[in-house]
C-alpha cells in the first residue's frame, strides 16, 4: 500500500480533528457536571437560608413568649384554665346565672314589627308589575302559581310596544328642520 504525502496529511488532520472533538465532548460533559453541582449547592444554600429564617422566627417567638409570661406574672397574674373550669352543658351554665340585682339595667330587647295590623300578613309593600301597573299579588291566582298570559293580552302589549317604536322623532330646533330639507 503506497501512501502519498497528501494522503498521510489528510489522515493526520482527520485524527487530530477526531481527538479535538473527543476532548471538546469530554470538556463539555465536565462543564455540565460542574454546573449541575453549582446548581445543587445553590439550592442547598437557599434551603439552609430558609431553615435559618424559620429557626430565627421560632427563637424570637419563644423569646417573646417568655417575655409575655414574665409580664403576665408581674402585671396581670392570668392563669391557664384548668379542667374543672369547663362547663359540660347548658344546665351547668344556667346554674351559674344569678337573679338581677335591684339596680341592674334592664335586659336588651329586640325590636319586632307587629304584623297583626296588616291585612295580607306581609310587612313589605305589594310588588307592581311594570307592564300592567297592577299589583302582582292581584294577578296571581289563589294557588300561588301564575297563569300563562292569554294571546290577546300579549298581542295588545306587543302592539303598544310597536307603536312606541314606530313613532317619528320630534324635531327640537330650527337647525334640525333645515338639515332635513
Amino acid at each position: 500500500m503506497n501512501l502519498t504525502r497528501d494522503r498521510v496529511r489528510s489522515i493526520g488532520w482527520a485524527v487530530i480533528l477526531t481527538v479535538c472533538a473527543a476532548l471538546t465532548l469530554v470538556l463539555t460533559f465536565r462543564v455540565n457536571a460542574i454546573k449541575s453541582q453549582v446548581r445543587l449547592a445553590e439550592r442547598q444554600i437557599v434551603a439552609l437560608k430558609q431553615e435559618k429564617l424559620a429557626l430565627e422566627t421560632e427563637f424570637e417567638t419563644r423569646a417573646n413568649q417568655q417575655q409575655l409570661r414574665a409580664v403576665n406574672d408581674v402585671e396581670f397574674g392570668y392563669e391557664a384554665p384548668k379542667a374543672g373550669q369547663y362547663i359540660e352543658g347548658e344546665r351547668q351554665l344556667a346554674v351559674l346565672g344569678k337573679e338581677r340585682g335591684p339596680n341592674a339595667p334592664s335586659p336588651i330587647r329586640v325590636a319586632h314589627a307587629d304584623l297583626a295590623d296588616e291585612d295580607e300578613g306581609s310587612a313589605f309593600p305589594a310588588m307592581v308589575s311594570p307592564l300592567s301597573g297592577k299589583a302582582i299579588a292581584a294577578e296571581m291566582p289563589a294557588g300561588g302559581t301564575r297563569k300563562p298570559a292569554e294571546a290577546s293580552d300579549l298581542k295588545d302589549r306587543l302592539a303598544r310596544i310597536e307603536l312606541r317604536s314606530t313613532r317619528k322623532p320630534v324635531k327640537t330646533s330650527v337647525r334640525d328642520e333645515a338639515s332635513v330639507e
